[in-house]
């Protein structure tokens, strides 16, 4: 099962949105040999979700409901 994204990330730009793995943007565990892919709020706005159609999780505010 995938992992939740984070609606809104604190420091979006330290991580690689690419994958489940979520690793640190200076130490890629992928080895597909490509650079960090961005979280939708660092090219879309903070309110990325909503064009998406993604509501958030009632329980976790700042988590996508499932």
């Amino acid at each position: 099962m995938a992992k939740p994204i984070p609606l809104r990330p604190k420091h979006p730009e330290r991580i690689c949105w690419g994958c489940d793995r979520y690793c640190a943007a200076d130490a890629l565990a992928c080895g597909n040999g490509s650079g960090r892919t961005q979280h939708p709020i660092e090219t879309q706005g903070e309110h990325w979700y909503v064009a998406w159609g993604i509501e958030p999780n009632p329980d976790r505010p700042s988590h996508a409901k499932r």
